[in-house]
This record gives C-alpha cells, sequence and structure tokens, in this order.
C-alpha cells in the first residue's frame, strides 16, 4: 500500500529528528549550568525582541553572574553586553540548550530538541489573544506535522504563562498544551505600558520625523499563500490604499501622518519585504525589519492590522485599531474560522478601501474605549506593566533548585 504524500513527507522529517536528536544526548554528557538561561525567537529567525527580550533584560538589570544565551540565525544581529549570542546551527542548538537550567522561548522547540531532567522550559508566546486560529483551532487547514511539532513541543514545556483567562481557556486547544500557566501578563506590554514616550521619541529620531509627526502602524498577519506576492506600495496589491489611509487619519485626528509598515518575520526572513519607491518614502516606511515590533508599536498613534493579535497589544495601550479586512472570506477558507466575531470585537473594519476610509473618518473615542473596557473585563484581562519582574522571580526561583 502506498503511502501518501504526507505521510512519506513525515516519515522522513521524524527519521531526520531522531537521527538529529543524537546531538542532544551526545551533549548529556555535560553538566547543566544551574546560572545559564537559553532564550530563542521564533525559532532564531527574530533577535533581540518580543516577550524574552524584556525578560532577558530584567535578569540583566538584577544580576551580573548568570550566562544569558541567545540562539539567533542572523549573527548580524546585535544584542546588549551580557548576552551571548550563539548562531543557531543545531550542534550549538543542542550544546546550549543540553547544558543550560532554563530555557525561554516565545515559539515551538524543534522537533529533534530533547530535554534533560532538572531543566525548566517557559513558554510565552509570540502573542495573547488572538482573532486568527492557530493550531488545532485551524481544523482541517492544522497539518499533521503542525500537530506533531505542537505536541512535541507542548511535552517539553513546564510552564506557559498568560495574559488572561482567554488565553488559557484556548491554550489547551489551539497549541496542544494541558500543562501548567500562570497569568502574569506579557513582558512585552510592559514595555508599551511603562516606556512609550521614549520609544515615541527614539523611532521619529532614527527615521527623521519631526517630533509631532504622527504614526498609523500596518502590520498584516502572515498568509501562507498570499504574502508571497509582488509588495509593490504603489501597485497597492494586498495593501490599503495608502494616500487615501493617510487622508482619513489626517481628516479624523488632525496632525501630519507617515504609515509605517512592519511585515510578518516570517516575510523578513525570507528576504520578502515592501518595495517603496522614492516618491513615496516620505510618507511609507518600511519598519519590517527592525528587530522589535513593540518599539515600533509604542512610536505608534493608531495601528492598522487584519487578524493579527497585535490588535490586543495595541488596545492595551488605548491605541485606535482599525481592521482592513480585504480578503476575509478566503482567509477563513485558507486558514480557518476566526476565533472572533469582527461584530464583537472593539475594532472598526471594512473590506474594502472605500468603506475602510469611512469607519476611521466615523471612529467614536468613547464608544472605542467603552467596548476595549468591556473586553477587558470578558477576556479576564491581566496586564500591569510589571510582567517582566513576575517572570524573572519564577526563573531565579528555578536557578536555587537543586
Amino acid at each position: 500500500m502506498h503511502l501518501a504524500k504526507e505521510d512519506r513527507y513525515i516519515r522522513r522529517r521524524l527519521r531526520l529528528a531522531k537521527k538529529q536528536a543524537r546531538e542532544f544526548y551526545f551533549n548529556r554528557k555535560y553538566p547543566i549550568n544551574p546560572k545559564k538561561i537559553v532564550f530563542t525567537t521564533i525559532e532564531g529567525t527574530t533577535g533581540f525582541s518580543c516577550n524574552p527580550k524584556y525578560i532577558a533584560s530584567e535578569l540583566l538589570r538584577r544580576r551580573q553572574d548568570l550566562d544569558l544565551v541567545w540562539l539567533v540565525d542572523d549573527m548580524t544581529k546585535e544584542f546588549p553586553q551580557g548576552i551571548r549570542k550563539v548562531k543557531n546551527t543545531l550542534k550549538n542548538r543542542a550544546y546550549e540548550l543540553s547544558t543550560a537550567k532554563v530555557w525561554v522561548d516565545n515559539s515551538r522547540k524543534q522537533l529533534e530538541v530533547r530535554k534533560r531532567a532538572g531543566q525548566f522550559y517557559l513558554q510565552t508566546w509570540h502573542a495573547s489573544i488572538a482573532i486568527k486560529p492557530i493550531g488545532l483551532q485551524r481544523g482541517a487547514s492544522f497539518s499533521k506535522i503542525a500537530r506533531i511539532v505542537s505536541e512535541h513541543d507542548s511535552r517539553l514545556i513546564d510552564l506557559f504563562v498568560t495574559n488572561s483567562k482567554w488565553v488559557e481557556d484556548h491554550a489547551a486547544l489551539g497549541l496542544l498544551y494541558r500543562g501548567n500557566m500562570l497569568r502574569v501578563g506579557s513582558a512585552r506590554v510592559d514595555f508599551l505600558i511603562n516606556d512609550r514616550e521614549a520609544a515615541r521619541k527614539n523611532f521619529r529620531e532614527k527615521f527623521g520625523l519631526d517630533k509631532d509627526t504622527k504614526i498609523a502602524m500596518y502590520a498584516p498577519t502572515f498568509r501562507s499563500g498570499s504574502q508571497g506576492t509582488d509588495r509593490n506600495v504603489a501597485l497597492n496589491n494586498r495593501m490599503p490604499d495608502f494616500d487615501r489611509l493617510r487622508f482619513a487619519l489626517e481628516k479624523r485626528f488632525g496632525g501630519s501622518w507617515v504609515i509605517v509598515l512592519r511585515l510578518h518575520p516570517q516575510l523578513t526572513a525570507r528576504n520578502i519585504g515592501a518595495n517603496i519607491k522614492d516618491a513615496d518614502k516620505k510618507s511609507v516606511i518600511d519598519a519590517s525589519r527592525e528587530d522589535d515590533m513593540c518599539e515600533t508599536l509604542g512610536a505608534a498613534d493608531a495601528l492598522v492590522t487584519d487578524y493579527s493579535a497585535v490588535a490586543f497589544d495595541a488596545a492595551y495601550i488605548g491605541l485606535p485599531v482599525f481592521l482592513y479586512v480585504y480578503d476575509i472570506k478566503e482567509y477563513i477558507e485558507e486558514r480557518g474560522r476566526l476565533l472572533w466575531d469582527l461584530n464583537d470585537l472593539p475594532f472598526p473594519y471594512a473590506e474594502n478601501m472605500e468603506d475602510f476610509a469611512k469607519v476611521i473618518e466615523s471612529f467614536d473615542e468613547k464608544a472605542y474605549e467603552a467596548a476595549l473596557k468591556e473586553i477587558r473585563k470578558a477576556t479576564e484581562l491581566w496586564e500591569d506593566g510589571k510582567a517582566s519582574a513576575g517572570i524573572a522571580d519564577i526563573i531565579e526561583e528555578k536557578l536555587r533548585e537543586e
């Protein structure tokens, strides 16, 4: 009986993972360093960013005796003094993870990864409350190999930190995780709550913007197929009409606006970017390759997205959020049913540019604030700007354990 193509692929992946796992077993001859912590973001494709960044920064602030290791694909990425960046190869990954007391990650571990007794794996994930389905919630579009990877990672995790009952209720289904969870907040949101003024100033200085310039960040979510297309801003294919967008923002909120693009890390890792013509560069900035999206979001005055969980990060600090869902029917067909009815969210949305401009121009700030208050209550949200400290406390406690 012939195996289906997917089944043959899975068998190859499992054979390869079993072979690569030998590196982890080989490195068990080395002792676990009780002061070593290994950080990874999006399987090493991004730099000093997301929740792990702010956890590492808090640990650096507290003490200098730790061996803080960051696995990264691109060794040109910059890290602060006190963090040892390591090329994310199989051999390096196996050695560093096998000899660390603690792992901190915001995405799934690879299939070959093996954990030793006495090690502690803390998972922060790279999103909190979500709009798009993840993992098992994708239904038929959730592949067999994706389920195998998710189950493997979930078995390794010791603690999943969350920011709400909503995440706790959905994590087990979406990520196939049934272990310990702790509601402490999102480390990356600490920055948005506590350091927004610095973010605004730094971003404008870096990109040569006037201090009074207003910024709308456009951050579309990843599409497995449709985002691998021509990203030419002038064509506006699969992007909003940016001139129309700026006009609507200026009409509703006043001031002079620029659009800052933030494409998904999986696109920038594949060298897919926005081809911005010279004529557009004064009003459209591509900040997709900035390591930390929080620093861009913290500088913004409004967010435009579609199905990305960044909508909620922006909502935690009260930013106006608008959803441009031009392909909602295709997206649901490809990825699965959304986790929310968009009418139940506080974020105004539209499926075409004409209607989108209208929802921006008619934005009701008081109604929006009331809706944000309701959704915080409904999700039992906990974001107090102190998550990094709380997570660092947990890590330090684990480091003290024999």
